[in-house]
């Protein structure tokens, strides 16, 4: 097992991609760790396989999962919600939308698009104060995880947001359902 953490902490990139392809059925906390801490890698290739293998790993791994979206690492914080979300582990949605106040718009955007992935109806007050976001995709995820968890925004706020002109922003306002009066977000 140290041999295993030594390669990937100074392995190739081929190295650490084979241990991680190796790992993706593991249930041993230290090397789950190890293998969340390679979301932050300099090379793609081993931060997608990292990933992917915690995402196809069927052990219980939430807890550990969960534990690092607090992590002081800013691309940890932004890769762990989206592998969450595609575990469909909804018990982790509240520490998820504390992420949507993150100093980072990319961990915000992040949080926002695993909430819509995983149809977090209960965090609808996270997800709204993030369409006025002062960052571009920040917004877009926010309304992508409108679209997503079926809500729908009043025409003054499809107002409000247009005010910013973006086109992938008009196409999302698009889909989104359009409610008259001050029902709607």
């Amino acid at each position: 097992m140290e041999n295993i953490r030594k390669i990937l902490d100074s392995g190739t990139s081929e190295e650490k991609i084979k241990i991680l392809e190796s790992l993706s059925s593991t249930d041993n906390v230290k090397n789950i760790q190890k293998m969340i801490s390679k979301l932050d890698d300099d090379d793609i290739k081993v931060r997608g396989e990292a990933f992917s293998s915690l995402i196809l790993n069927e052990n219980k791994i939430s807890d550990v999962l969960i534990k690092n979206l607090r992590s002081q690492n800013k691309n940890i914080r932004g890769a762990v919600p989206l592998v969450l979300a595609n575990r469909n582990d909804s018990n982790a949605i509240q520490e998820i939308v504390k992420l949507t106040n993150d100093q980072y718009s990319m961990v915000r955007a992040c949080a926002l698009g695993a909430l819509g992935h995983l149809n977090a109806k209960d965090a609808k007050d996270a997800i709204c104060n993030c369409l006025l976001d002062s960052d571009l995709e920040v917004r877009k995820s926010a309304l992508q995880a409108v679209i997503n968890i079926g809500d729908s925004l009043s025409e003054d706020k499809i107002k409000e947001i247009s005010l910013k002109k973006d086109s992938e922003l008009e196409r999302l306002l698009a889909k989104v359902k359009r409610k008259s009066g001050p029902k709607g977000i």
